[in-house]
């Protein structure tokens, strides 16, 4: 399977980000394209996937970018890496269960490698790491399935402010924290 690997060095705006995402999936279920996978950045925002609810946005004067990907709100910035995607699981298993098992996975390797033990949860999406004893999420993912093409993806808590987090209920999980590494 043909599969671009793009990689942005400077930040890309949400919205041009989606746009791409988007048109690349119209492309890729006209097989007119390759999957995709792209490295990149944005700059502070915050966005609200499908499931978000109001009182999950704790600063009301902060702006929510409403998305379709799946998912609540969280945020996006500087030091923080994200992963998009558009994989079409057609030419694969449509599993999209094991297709979230598989981030999971490479998240977990990938940290790993960096000597970082984390763990997904079945009940709370995304990648944790045990601090003493605190919980605290250090990757979310949020995805869309089209037609069985996936797209959106996940980020990784490199360096990035972990106070703007204090603006809403992170993945509308109230009891766990957040981390970086």
């Amino acid at each position: 399977m043909n599969i671009e690997i793009k990689k942005s060095k400077n930040p890309i705006k949400y919205e041009e980000a989606i746009e791409y995402m988007e048109k690349r999936l119209l492309d890729l279920s006209k097989d007119n394209s390759r999957d995709l996978i792209w490295i990149l950045e944005h700059e502070e925002l915050y966005t609200g996937g499908t499931s978000y609810k109001d009182e999950e946005i704790l600063d009301k004067s902060i702006k929510i970018i409403k998305t379709n990907r799946g998912g609540k709100i969280t945020y996006h910035g500087p030091g923080q890496l994200i992963c998009y995607f558009v994989i079409d699981l057609k030419k694969r298993k449509k599993d999209i269960r094991k297709f979230v098992s598989l981030i999971e996975k490479t998240i977990m390797d990938t940290l790993k490698f960096y000597n970082i033990e984390t763990f997904a949860d079945k009940d709370n999406i995304g990648i944790w790491y045990k601090d003493n004893s605190n919980i605290k999420k250090i990757a979310a993912i949020g995805i869309r399935v089209s037609k069985w093409i996936a797209y959106h993806g996940f980020s990784i808590n490199i360096n990035n402010d972990l106070d703007k987090y204090k603006s809403i209920i992170p993945c509308g999980i109230k009891d766990k924290g957040i981390t970086s590494l």
